[in-house]
């Protein structure tokens, strides 16, 4: 009998497969929806991958996609973005820096999303909630 031994995989490994896994589906959802400005994962600037990593870190402590959106707009806040009509990174406006009820349906569905995203994945991968 040939056994193997499974290495386990570090929770920053899994903490990130989970990122880049609900980046990708944002990035998809928000180019179905017209918008192609969203990166691969592997050309996403740090800022965005940072984020991404927090956000999965929210999800996992059990953040709704209400919860989720509003830790979203406060780590925006905290590192200098405001409300824009027009998503510039440069000028750091954001135009989903609104309350949850303010967002389009569209975007609340991408927070669904986001959030069904990183339960699954982590699921697959057996990174347990609040871990």
């Amino acid at each position: 009998m040939n056994q193997t031994a499974q290495v386990p995989i570090p929770r920053s490994i899994k903490v990130e497969a989970c990122a880049q896994a609900a980046h990708e589906m944002n990035r998809l959802w928000s180019f179905a929806h017209g918008d192609a400005s969203h990166k691969p994962w592997s050309e996403a600037p740090d800022w965005q991958k940072q984020s991404a990593i927090k956000g999965v870190e929210g999800v996992l402590s059990g953040n709704s996609p209400v919860a989720q959106h509003e830790a979203w707009c406060e780590d925006k806040v905290k590192n200098g973005w405001v409300y824009g009509p027009v998503k510039d990174p440069e000028r750091k406006t954001h135009p989903c820096l609104v309350a949850y009820e303010a967002l389009s349906e569209t975007d609340r569905l991408k927070d669904t999303l986001y959030v069904g995203t990183v339960t699954l994945i982590a699921q697959v991968l057996g990174l347990e909630p609040g871990a």
